[in-house]
This record gives C-alpha cells, sequence and structure tokens, in this order.
C-alpha cells in the first residue's frame, strides 16, 4: 500500500479528534445527569460509579483537546446530543452504547496516530482507553450483562 493511499492528513486526524472531543463531552454530561436521577437501591453503586467516570471523561477531554491544539486545530465546544429519559436501564444502556462507540473510534485513532507517526499520541490515547474499557465492564456489569465483544 502506498504510503497516503490509506493514512488520513493531520487536518483529518484533528477533525476526528473533535468528534471524539464532543464524544468526551456527551459522556461528561450524561455521566453528570444520570449519576443524579438513577432511583433505587440496585443503582446506588452504579451511581456512585458514573460521579466518578465523569471525573474521568473531563480529564480524557483535556487531553483530547490538547491533541487537537498540537495538530494546529481548534478543539470543538459542541457536545453530540445527551439521551435524557427517566428510565434507568434505558440510561445505563445509552452510555453503554456510547462507551462501545468510542472504544471503537479510539481504537481507529491508535491506529491513525500511528500511521501519521503520532507515536505520543497514540499513547495518550491507549491510556483514554484504558478508562473507557473500564467504564463499559462498570456498566455491563450494571445491567447485568456480558460486556460486548467490541472485536466483531
Amino acid at each position: 500500500m502506498a504510503q497516503n493511499e490509506s493514512s488520513l492528513t493531520r487536518e483529518e486526524l484533528a477533525a476526528k479528534l473533535n468528534e471524539d472531543l464532543a464524544r468526551e463531552y456527551q459522556a461528561i454530561i450524561a455521566y453528570v445527569v444520570y449519576s443524579q436521577v438513577l432511583k433505587g437501591a440496585e443503582y446506588m453503586s452504579i451511581a456512585d460509579q458514573l460521579q466518578v467516570h465523569a471525573g474521568e471523561e473531563l480529564k480524557h477531554a483535556l487531553i483530547i483537546a490538547r491533541q487537537i491544539d498540537y495538530l494546529g486545530a481548534m478543539p470543538t465546544a459542541t457536545p453530540k446530543p445527551v439521551k435524557l429519559t427517566e428510565d434507568a436501564k434505558e440510561m445505563l444502556r445509552a452510555d453503554l452504547e456510547n462507551e462501545s462507540d468510542t472504544i471503537r473510534n479510539y481504537r481507529d485513532r491508535v491506529r491513525q496516530c500511528e500511521e501519521l507517526g503520532e507515536f505520543a499520541m497514540a499513547e495518550h490515547i491507549r491510556e483514554i482507553l484504558k478508562d473507557e474499557q473500564d467504564h463499559l465492564i462498570d456498566l455491563a456489569t450494571a445491567l447485568g450483562e456480558d460486556v460486548p465483544d467490541l472485536t466483531k
């Protein structure tokens, strides 16, 4: 494969990272809201976990914004939409689906960073992936489900 056939440009990578940043904002908002409105004894443990997740997602947003700036682009200020519902299972399901999407995207981003020779950036994203995978496990456990297989 020729060097430029599948590689993104730095500008395209910055645009994709901005999509990731919007997803991080979405997660922050969802975790803040959901952690406060989940009701019922069976959800108190995950509600506490969601508060922790919100803080971790903020750290991720700061890391991603820094990488976007490093690439010479302006970080977005707009989150992806947050699903609001009164149903606890629907909240957790929305979070599980969003975390699954985030993990898939960050796996792609690691490969894209490495294709561009941005190995340090890839390492930052790998660190974020560790947290996102833990979030996925927490959410699947709260829903009483197996962790989704994201390799398919």
